[in-house]
């Protein structure tokens, strides 16, 4: 059984999608939850809210993870509120859908700032509570199947996934001694408002229809895969990636 009782988990970009299914299934376990969003105040305050509602204590902390000083000032009000940190799921993330000879610098800067710096920013800052505590943590990152997959009109953001994979990897070595386990989730198509974005509800429904599994992963899916990593559950698994994609990496096209 998952059970994070007692444990205090930071989530970013927690106000919608994949951040706010993870926000919700740790609270299921038992967690209390620290919700950052720079982009969704009302929506942040709305999973803050449903928190509650399971009986778990929420903030809401709005947060520009690209922003070095936001992170550190958003890591003491975390700690003088609860007095740790045990979570950390790294999953605010941006993206431009722009052909490659097309794309901007600004939007590529844009892009690795918020989805591999802001990475960078949170863990480093994170894991140093971590590492004072002394009684090891949890940081998971959410990537994506793209880390690897190379999506057409994706470049920025393929990049940055692919980045923090690696970045994943060298710091379960690295943060292994102080017990702290790093692991990735690499989340297939799934059902948040982020996709509406970009596809229409038809090309949606269509794409979930023709996966392996006959359906789009849902943000609950990923909020338990999530769940269980920052468990004891998972305490020997460390550097470590998990696909939750419906047999999409299959030789199934």
């Amino acid at each position: 059984m998952v059970n994070l009782e007692n444990k205090i988990a930071i989530v970013t970009g927690a106000a919608r999608g994949i951040g706010r299914g993870c926000a919700l299934e740790m609270a299921k376990a038992g967690a209390d939850i620290v919700v950052t969003d720079c982009a969704y105040p009302e929506e942040s305050q709305e999973v803050a809210e449903l928190v509650q509602k399971i009986g778990r204590k929420a903030i809401v902390v709005p947060l520009d993870v690209a922003d070095r000083q936001e992170v550190k000032d958003m890591v003491q009000a975390v700690r003088e509120k609860f007095g740790k940190i045990n979570i950390l799921v790294n999953n605010a993330a941006a993206s431009v859908h722009k052909p490659f000879l097309e794309i901007s610098v600004e939007d590529m800067a844009h892009v690795l700032n918020v989805s591999l710096w802001g990475v960078f920013h949170c863990s480093q800052l994170i894991a140093s509570v971590m590492v004072e505590q002394g009684q090891g943590g949890k940081i998971i990152i959410i990537s994506s199947l793209h880390a690897s997959i190379p999506k057409i009109n994706s470049l920025a953001y393929n990049t940055a996934k692919a980045a923090i994979n690696q970045m994943g990897y060298t710091m379960a070595a690295e943060l292994a001694q102080y017990h702290i386990n790093v692991n990735v989730i690499e989340p297939g198509s799934t059902d948040t408002p982020g996709e509406r974005a970009f596809y229409t509800e038809e090309e949606i429904k269509k794409e979930g229809e023709e996966l392996p599994w006959g359906r789009l992963a849902t943000i609950e899916d990923i909020g338990k895969a999530t769940a269980f990593l920052a468990s004891d559950a998972a305490d020997y698994i460390t550097g470590a990636c998990l696909r939750v994609d419906g047999g999409f990496w299959l030789p199934w096209r």
